[in-house]
């Protein structure tokens, strides 16, 4: 036999909320609400447009172009790919107190880390700290998953091979002597990455998790060796290793390399002419990028961007008109309210 269900079986209870019989409320738009409401609305965005302007206007920012693009750069010989361990020294001078904390960025110019295939190509368990992984890296990794040996390389991958290698010494020039400035290196990276993206193997010592793998293909030391000076800040948890893991959205960027914090220079840079020593390794001629590097400080509101500021006024502006237009067509057609 076949049951038949009665037709009020599937209907929903009834309440209140099933049958959306719940109070509510909705405003009732008016010209004396809206015009109001547009005004404090833009003298607010105006006020914070201000704000954020006149603020970014007081970040000091200074930018070094050391790409060697030129025969009047001092880069210039170090430009040439077919040498290798060049130096060279950018000479630059501060008029006024250069206020701190100062950030010491590099900055490249026409990279695309954002490729998708470049940016997929790494592999999440190794950089976790899967000794699994160590031996058999993902094929997201290829080309450099493995070298001309079937070795695997550790760590794999497009992103992790590339990873920028300048290096930089700053000094200040007193009295005709050069007087090195600290720099500090600690916490450059985002928290989430240093705590919870990224592991170290959990073997003791650290380089014998690495047996019988190899560097990526352009490193010049294993990255168990990242850091010869500081044991605690090599492998994955390297702080530059991991300022460069964390991809850029737009082909000009600059990452942060160190903070100027300590000793003689914890208000920031004194006037006075300075020298950035440049170990100059990472090629950019070949697709046409450049290379700087970026001084600077920040406020409550973080670095330089007069955009954020300009922003915040034109639609401030832009909510102040439209309140006066609104208010001269309701002035003049606004018609009597309906019993």
């Amino acid at each position: 036999m076949v049951e038949h269900k009665s037709e009020f079986e599937n209907r929903p209870d009834n309440t209140a909320f099933t049958q959306q019989r719940l109070p509510a409320w909705q405003p009732m738009l008016s010209a004396g609400i809206i015009i109001p409401g547009f005004v404090v609305i833009g003298v607010a965005f105006i006020g914070i447009g201000v704000a954020l302007f006149v603020t970014s206007r007081n970040i000091d920012v200074l930018e070094l172009d050391y790409t060697g693009a030129t025969q009047s750069s001092p880069c210039y010989r170090c430009s040439n790919p077919d040498v290798n361990n060049c130096n060279c020294s950018l000479e630059f001078s501060i008029p006024s107190l250069f206020k701190g904390p100062v950030f010491f960025y590099y900055g490249l110019s026409n990279y695309f880390q954002n490729y998708r295939k470049y940016g997929a190509s790494r592999d999440d368990d190794q950089l976790f700290g899967d000794l699994d992984s160590f031996v058999n890296p993902a094929m997201e990794c290829a080309p450099y998953q493995y070298d001309s040996n079937d070795k695997p390389i550790v760590p794999c991958g497009s992103l992790a091979n590339s990873m920028f290698n300048d290096s930089f010494t700053l000094y200040q020039i007193v009295n005709g002597q050069k007087k090195q400035v600290p720099f500090d290196g600690k916490g450059i990276a985002w928290w989430t990455d240093y705590n919870v993206k990224f592991r170290n193997p959990s073997v003791t010592p650290l380089r014998n998790a690495f047996n019988n793998t190899v560097k990526p293909l352009f490193w010049s030391r294993p990255a168990y060796e990242l850091d010869p000076n500081n044991s605690a800040n090599n492998g994955f948890i390297n702080q530059d290793f991991l300022v460069w893991m964390r991809r850029a959205a737009l082909p000009d960027f600059r990452k942060l390399y160190r903070r100027i914090t300590e000793g003689d220079y914890t208000e920031g840079l004194p006037a006075g002419n300075y020298s950035i020593e440049i170990s100059y390794n990472y090629p950019v001629l070949s697709f046409d990028g450049k290379k700087k590097v970026v001084l600077s400080n920040v406020s409550w509101m973080g670095g330089k961007n007069e955009f954020l500021g300009i922003a915040y006024l034109v639609i401030g502006s832009m909510c102040v008109v439209m309140s006066i237009v609104m208010l001269i067509v309701y002035a003049k057609f606004k018609f009597p309210e309906e019993d």
